[in-house]
């Protein structure tokens, strides 16, 4: 069929026609769905502007914030409705303010306090993260680039930073994004940083343990609820500045290891599981003579007191801390059963508390091991390959001050959604690892390990305590060609009714006794006072 002049170019316009109009279809549909994306506009011509960053809180076993306790008031301004020299008055840097206002877009400020709000003006108040004296900064951790990079921070980022809605303010505006000040603003004022992490810390005796151990070098201390096991305070030194991390991965003292959670020598407070591992067996009788020195398998094994300290049943050379007593104790228990005790009473396993966050499980001898005469006799007050962490001894002291009865160490109580009711909280976990006769035994000659020892530094007239001091050796020696001893003390208090078993390790320290009673001391003093005003 032959088609008219002109037909042609009917059909080309129509088809041209139908082609733009889908064009513009695709497009409207896309900026209709696509455009409420977009930070500042949207389709139905609106401005919304988020003032601050509300993260989740982490809190202490009472609710109370451990970070996000301390508020800054941060202001969004809306130039054309505002008096430059007015609005630059209510702002921390003036300097940035003038420079951001004379842009002339909204824009977040930093305010004081007395900063009077108004249409171009909404105020909102904002947690900021960390206090200048940040407590618990081992456990907290950090962040990098906005996310959780150690400690609870990484452990509970997506709880900790979730995406619930912030602060913000919206406007209406114009053809041309203009904010429109007689429409009315709508403000949103989130209450998102509510939401967090509940841990077991409680934040006084956290404080109270960063404080006592302030003089400390390099250590950790650790203070736990004996019955529940809750880990009340962990303390590592040095501290280090997050905003500084150059500086404290240069520093040659470590300063962003955890090290409560870290193995170490750990000397005569292990001559505690030895006793333990003797009263199951019916040694708890055994009575020695030591003269200062003892020979075992040839090898010539030294008390601390080189003259010796005479007959001695287990109660008084737990006292005296006398080495050839245990060492020459171990040669008669069965040492499969020996073994056995100390893994029941946590060493040589871990303390996992939440991700990214376990202890060591340290170093246990075999049994293969413990066949050797001279590896046996370490073994007995805690010496030769044998290491634990402060979390280690620590829940061993629970099992002793609680009737036997051990709790597994936690940190993590539960989350919450409003910062008052806590979900997912779980009970303890108790083990029975001794009888409550022979914790009983224990807890009695820690109690006279500190009362009838005239030397003992940890004894104090404000409360009754039990403990056990170390002197471990690492066999390291300075400068001067003296040996290198980790200082530790593990106790409980009070001495009646034990509530509080407190670790303190001290790196290099020397005598257990010198360095690490003293510190122990005034923490159970602190802590007194403490339960004494909360009354």
């Amino acid at each position: 069929m032959v088609r008219k002049r002109g037909e042609h170019g009917v059909i080309l316009l129509t088809a041209a026609f139908f082609i733009v109009f889908a064009v513009l279809a695709c497009n409207f549909y896309r900026i209709s769905y696509e455009g409420t994306s977009l930070p500042a506009f949207n389709s139905e011509h609106t401005i919304t502007i988020e003032a601050g960053n509300c993260q989740g809180t982490i809190y202490d076993r009472n609710m109370r914030p451990i970070v996000n306790g301390d508020m800054q008031n941060i202001a969004v301004a809306v130039p054309s409705a505002l008096d430059r020299e007015t609005a630059a008055g209510y702002a921390l840097d003036r300097e940035s303010f003038l420079e951001d206002f004379d842009r002339g877009e909204p824009f977040v400020f930093e305010c004081s306090e007395r900063t009077i709000e108004g249409d171009g003006l909404t105020v909102f108040s904002v947690p900021v993260r960390y206090s200048e004296h940040q407590a618990a900064r081992h456990i907290i951790g950090y962040l990098s680039e906005g996310r959780g990079a150690d400690g609870i921070e990484y452990a509970y980022d997506s709880v900790l930073r979730a995406e619930l809605p912030q602060n913000s303010v919206t406007y209406s505006t114009d053809g041309f994004g203009n904010v429109l000040i007689g429409d009315g603003k709508k403000i949103f004022r989130s209450e998102s940083y509510k939401s967090g992490v509940v841990l077991t810390l409680d934040r006084d005796i956290q404080q109270i343990c960063e404080e006592c151990g302030k003089g400390i070098e390099t250590g950790a201390i650790v203070c736990a609820d004996i019955k529940t096991g809750d880990i009340l305070a962990m303390s590592s030194f040095p501290d280090y500045d997050p905003s500084e991390m150059e500086k404290a991965m240069n520093d040659s003292r470590c300063p962003l290891i955890d090290r409560a959670l870290y193995s170490y020598s750990v000397g005569s407070v292990f001559k505690l599981v030895t006793a333990a591992s003797a009263l199951e067996q019916g040694f708890g009788g055994n009575m020695y003579s030591c003269s200062g020195s003892i020979d075992i398998g040839g090898k010539q094994f030294n008390c601390h007191k080189l003259d010796g300290h005479g007959l001695q049943d287990m109660s008084e050379a737990m006292k005296n801390s006398c080495n050839t007593y245990f060492i020459d104790l171990a040669q008669s228990l069965d040492i499969e059963e020996f073994r056995r005790k100390a893994t029941y009473l946590g060493f040589g396993r871990e303390n996992y508390l939440c991700a990214g966050i376990t202890g060591s499980g340290g170093v246990l001898p075999t049994c293969e091991e413990l066949t050797v005469p001279a590896e046996l006799a370490n073994f007995a007050f805690g010496q030769g390959k044998l290491s634990a962490t402060p979390l280690q001894i620590t829940q061993l002291t629970c099992a002793i001050a609680g009737g036997g009865r051990m709790p597994v160490l936690r940190l993590i109580k539960g989350l919450t959604a409003d910062g008052s009711a806590v979900s997912g909280e779980k009970s303890p976990q108790i083990s029975e690892v001794m009888s409550s006769e022979d914790a009983e035994a224990l807890r009695k000659m820690m109690v006279l390990a500190v009362r009838e020892n005239d030397n003992s530094k940890a004894r104090t007239k404000k409360i009754g305590v039990g403990a056990k001091t170390s002197t471990a050796q690492t066999g390291r020696y300075n400068e001067k060609g003296e040996e290198l001893c980790h200082a530790w003390i593990t106790g409980f208090f009070p001495a009646r009714k034990p509530k509080y078993a407190v670790t303190v390790l001290i790196e290099n320290g020397g005598y257990g006794n010198d360095a690490a009673a003293p510190v122990f001391r005034e923490i159970a003093e602190r802590i007194k006072s403490l339960n004494n005003k909360r009354l």
